[in-house]
């Protein structure tokens, strides 16, 4: 095993985004990143991972109360792949629309006991609200009884991005602090995940790391060669054991992430940590 990809969105006909999350938004996306669609078959997608040498953690999608999308099926679609290919899908984050209230809480239970998903993954701005709004502290306690760990997107989306009024996503949904760093000091007992690089607050999310032993990153949603200079220092530093390697397939392929990231100028014990060893150990992955 080469490493373990915690972040991926899998790019199989259930997962249409077109039909998630409607043309326009999902038409300025693709306009503002210069990527192509991209729907593939189950075994094509499993194939791509194992060709790598590569293990994958899958990601859901429910922003319901927003978009008025039903995305019921998702979780249920990411557990379906884990089992049909266990050799390289080796866990999935269950997401959940926040606003559902008892439901929310009912369905993260299912998705757990039921389905065997390791974790809670949340969109704060396709989904619009701030992580530490006490409403949705109840998903938190859940988490902590469940003992899995949560994970947020940090920092710029490209969700709306290129469009007028950004597709009406805000992105003060995703700054680090306060609204990560609140749930991680109200938790101390639960494992959190900052997802992204969190530009343009990517110093707030360094100072969150340093101070919350509970908080961890992944380095998806980047490529590796424009990480910002101050994140490389720490990833290559005193936060080594704080970063996982992420891709956020399909829009950024693993192998382009692990090419640049490898030739970088990391220390290879670095390279190790980040590629799958911090993984196991913060995520408690048996790989």
């Amino acid at each position: 095993m080469k490493a373990i990809d915690v972040h991926v969105h899998p790019s199989t006909k259930a997962f249409d985004r077109e039909a998630i999350w409607g043309k326009e938004a999902l038409k300025s996306f693709y306009s503002y990143y210069k990527i192509e669609p991209k729907i593939t078959t189950d075994e094509e997608m499993a194939e791509e991972f194992r060709q790598l040498d590569l293990k994958a953690l899958l990601i859901g999608w429910d922003a319901e109360s927003v978009s008025g999308t039903d995305t019921s099926h998702t979780n249920d679609e990411v557990a379906r792949l884990i089992r049909k290919f266990p050799d390289v899908f080796i866990g999935g984050w269950a997401m959940i629309d926040p606003w559902k209230g008892k439901a929310a809480i009912k369905e993260l239970e299912r998705c757990v006991k039921e389905l065997g998903l390791m974790g809670l993954k949340f969109q704060p701005p396709a989904q619009a609200f701030f992580p530490n709004d006490r409403r949705f502290y109840p998903l938190y306690e859940k988490c902590v009884e469940l003992k899995i760990p949560v994970a947020f997107h940090s920092g710029f989306t490209g969700f709306g991005a290129g469009s007028p009024g950004g597709h009406g996503i805000h992105l003060k949904y995703a700054r680090p602090i306060p609204h990560i760093d609140d749930v991680a000091a109200d938790f101390p007992e639960l494992t959190i995940i900052m997802i992204h690089p969190a530009w343009p607050w990517h110093e707030e999310q360094i100072a969150i790391l340093l101070h919350k032993a509970n908080v961890f990153a992944d380095l998806s949603g980047w490529a590796p060669k424009y990480f910002p200079e101050s994140l490389r220092r720490e990833i290559n530093g005193r936060l080594q054991d704080k970063f996982m390697f992420g891709s956020d397939y399909p829009d950024i392929p693993p192998k382009r992430w692990l090419s640049e990231f490898e030739s970088g100028g990391y220390k290879p014990e670095v390279v190790e940590k980040v590629l799958y060893k911090n993984a196991r150990r913060i995520l408690n992955i048996k790989v």
